[in-house]
């Protein structure tokens, strides 16, 4: 294989790589914790925060924190699951690229 030819692949992988990512940065994760609901996007910014139950007195205030947090790494999860398998044909061998 000649030079040229490899930097071509090189430029179609980059392409392929930036494109796949792109997808991921535009869409919407959702993480759970019974009461609460967060999303995130691919660029893991917290989007929305949403509290399901309207009954809440000053003493769940500690235990919802807690939830919030829960639900938030949950779909932080889900993010960096999205982009393990979708950018990890193009990252083996090369750990913590994204």
């Amino acid at each position: 294989m000649n030079i040229q030819a490899m930097m071509k692949q090189a430029q179609k992988l980059q392409k392929d790589m930036m494109s796949a990512k792109e997808e991921i940065d535009n869409q919407t994760f959702e993480g759970t914790s019974s009461i609460v609901k967060v999303k995130v996007n691919g660029k893991k910014e917290l989007l929305e925060v949403k509290i399901t139950d309207t009954e809440l007195t000053s003493d769940d205030l500690e235990m919802l924190e807690d939830m919030i947090v829960v639900a938030v790494n949950d779909a932080m999860k889900k993010v960096d699951q999205e982009t393990d398998k979708k950018m990890g044909k193009y990252t083996q061998g090369m750990p913590g690229l994204f």
